[in-house]
């Protein structure tokens, strides 16, 4: 495991030993699970953000494929 050295205002780190003290773990292990959470929420966030430029690449063919089939249902000798 690495060792880190960071710098925070007073006041955040009060606050993170006393939810710290109230989750009865360590202050490191609850800085830990903080960071694994935030990476978390921005692999989500990145996953949505994905998902929405895919669709929107495809979203146009899909809805000329979409036409060409209704063109050939409604098509008497199709």
């Amino acid at each position: 495991m690495t060792t880190v050295s960071i710098r925070l205002p007073d006041a955040l780190l009060k606050e993170t030993e006393k939810r710290a003290r109230e989750l009865r773990i360590p202050r490191a292990e609850y800085i830990r699970r903080a960071i694994e959470s935030l990476n978390a929420s921005a692999a989500a966030q990145h996953r949505r953000r994905r998902l929405i430029e895919v669709s929107r690449r495809v979203r146009k063919e899909s809805l000329r494929v979409n036409a060409e089939f209704e063109a050939i249902e409604d098509a008497p000798d199709a």
